[in-house]
């Protein structure tokens, strides 16, 4: 097995797909996430593994289009307007953190006795965070589009745009020192060309794309489509490499250019399957470069600055976090998510190299611990969220509920309890309502809404809410288990309340039924049913037959939830309920909408 694969390469792409369909699946179950299951599966394969693979290199290059295509695609979610909302946070807060980073890190270097083009190369390099990794787990999180991610998106975005002065202080380093190359008039063309180059890509971008996708569009061809979406991708992102920038930015600006497009959701489609696949490519890609040889050889080393460097940097981050005015726990969170170097580092360090600045040996233990530290992140990130416990949120202006007393109880204030209590003020009920959610509480507070801080599930708060004087329970909560547990207290111990339970699905619906409750209903079916009867109005139906065939649905359903509940499953009458559905002929013979002037041919 040590032996090279044949040079077909499809015993290689096997080899990968094996690989990442053993380990992804495994680290996700027992709890260490798809990220880190590929770096080891990549590790395994890899060069320093089984040597399956021998040039982790050429793989890293390839798979780097993965971490183009995730960026064009957070690019698509956010609009120009929303992306320059967040200039502050880009220029300010992104440049805080980093300069605050590369300061540190550098002093770390030189007080552990290393020259100084070494230490602020190696911050340098450090500083940079790895926006495949980090965009993964808020993606994974759903947290790109909250404040905390979109902060963290800011600071990304201003590392990318640090790459070309950076490559530029390595570049006039090195001919200080006599390495490298001349810089002369190009390095007044190193920066003519990024600003020519981001310039027309937003000419581009603004006035062109809609058209270009407008008259591929005229074609009706998926597969044009897909090979236009992926032309947009990997040409803006060739267009930002060879003006010397960020082949990652380049693709997420061409993604925000085309957010307001009326293309956007098929581009994002066509997209996706080669995102996933090459992302999960580049995590390998980094497994695979861990030289272990390197890592043993010097071992002190890169132990000691992965430690040290992941320490200094979480520090700063903190720090800065704090001081821009995040909460502990986000501060936290930002910390650890950014305190690995990035893929940047590679190209970085391998330049400092090739300028003299660092021997090739010092290029190795740089970059050895920069991908230790990618690493190391996701099992970091695992054991944070394990260790830190949900803060406390201030009960400020929150009434808790004590020594209540009503006609109904309401029980949960989420969308559903807010639209249901409102006919029961009307009528002028004696409602009282509790819920657990303290932003919810001060957020309906500010229309009129008096709801008070307490836990439904504990026997205690029911007692002071007043379920022993409530003639109604109304239980509303967005959890099955809790709503189970509130079910069989009031059962209990308020045996004379009346029980009425919003049910998430047939499944809990059947639970609380057999439970005893005097009343449930899905909290989606009735207004399913409501959309379902307007969607037919709208084909031409009678409001009376509509009407009409939204009652039956009614029924059907009920049957069908009878014969369930009588064989104890949910598939008992399925074939019976759908089959009387699907019997009747059609009650509108379907249209095809014709374009304006069209004249519709007569059928055959």
């Amino acid at each position: 097995m040590s032996a090279e694969l044949s040079s077909h390469g499809l015993d290689k792409i096997v080899v990968l797909l094996v690989a990442a369909i053993t380990m992804v699946p495994l680290f996700k179950k027992i709890g260490l996430g798809s990220v880190l299951g590929y770096l080891v599966a990549g590790l395994i394969v890899g060069p320093f593994g089984l040597r399956l693979f021998r040039d982790a290199g050429s793989v890293l290059h390839i798979a780097e289009m993965g971490v183009v295509m995730f960026l064009f695609v957070i690019g698509l979610e956010m609009r120009p307007k929303h992306l320059w909302s967040l200039r502050k946070d880009i220029f300010g807060l992104g440049a805080l953190q980093i300069f605050t980073c590369i300061g540190a890190l550098t002093l770390l270097g030189l007080v552990s006795g290393y020259s100084l083009a070494f230490s602020l190369l190696g911050a340098a390099g450090f500083v940079m965070t790895s926006t495949a990794i980090v965009f993964q787990f808020l993606a994974e999180r759903k947290q790109l589009a909250d404040p905390p991610g979109e902060k963290i998106v800011s600071i990304l975005l201003f590392e990318d745009l640090l790459i070309v002065p950076l490559l530029a202080i390595v570049a006039l380093a090195s001919q200080s020192t006599g390495g490298g190359q001349e810089v002369g008039s190009s390095g007044v063309w190193g920066i003519v060309f990024p600003i020519a180059a981001m310039v027309g890509l937003i000419v581009v971008g603004i006035w062109l794309l809609n058209p270009f996708f407008r008259i591929l569009s005229l074609a009706k061809s998926r597969e044009v489509m897909t090979a236009a979406a992926l032309l947009v991708v990997l040409g803006t992102a060739l267009a930002m490499q060879l003006s010397g920038l960020s082949m990652a930015m380049g693709a997420f600006l061409a993604g925000v250019f085309l957010a307001e497009s009326t293309f956007r959701h098929q581009i994002e489609a066509d997209i996706e399957p080669f995102r996933g696949l090459l992302l999960g490519l580049f995590f390998m890609a980094v497994g695979m470069s861990l030289d272990l040889s390197v890592v043993y050889a010097n071992l002190h080393f890169v132990l000691a600055a992965v430690v040290a460097m992941m320490a200094v940097k979480a520090a700063c981050v903190y720090a800065v976090a704090r001081v821009t005015g995040s909460p502990h726990r986000m501060s936290i969170e930002r910390a650890i998510l950014m305190a690995q170097g990035g893929e940047f580092a590679f190209v970085l360090f391998s330049a400092g190299a090739f300028g003299n600045l660092i021997t090739a040996e010092q290029e190795a233990m740089l970059t050895a611990t920069v991908v230790l530290s990618m690493v190391l992140t996701p099992l970091a990130v695992i054991l944070m969220y394990r260790l830190l416990k949900d803060e406390e949120k201030s009960l400020d202006g929150v009434e808790k509920a004590d020594g209540l007393s009503g006609n109904v109880l309401v029980i949960g204030f989420g969308r559903f309890g807010q639209v249901f209590c409102q006919l029961l003020l009307m009528k002028n009920a004696d409602v009282t309502i509790i819920d657990s959610d303290v932003d919810i509480i001060k957020s309906v507070s500010r229309f009129g809404f008096k709801v008070y801080y307490g836990d439904g599930s504990r026997l205690d708060v029911l007692r002071a809410s007043g379920a022993g004087t409530a003639e109604l329970i109304a239980i509303a909560v967005d959890d099955k288990e809790v709503a189970n547990k509130i079910i069989d207290l009031v059962k209990s111990e308020f045996p004379l309340a009346k029980i009425l339970v919003r049910t998430w699905d047939r499944t809990h619906a059947r639970e609380v039924v057999t439970k005893g409750v005097d009343f449930q209903v899905r909290e989606t079916f009735e207004s399913a049913i409501v959309f379902g009867e307007a969607c037919l109005k709208t084909l031409g139906v009678s409001d009376e037959e509509a009407a009409d065939v939204a009652q039956r649905i009614r029924d059907l359903d009920a049957d069908r939830f009878e014969l369930e509940l009588a064989a104890g499953n949910s598939d008992a009458g399925r074939e019976v309920i759908l089959g009387n559905v699907t019997k009747p002929e059609p009650l509108v013979k379907p249209k095809r909408i014709q374009p304006e002037g069209a004249v519709q041919s007569s059928p055959s």
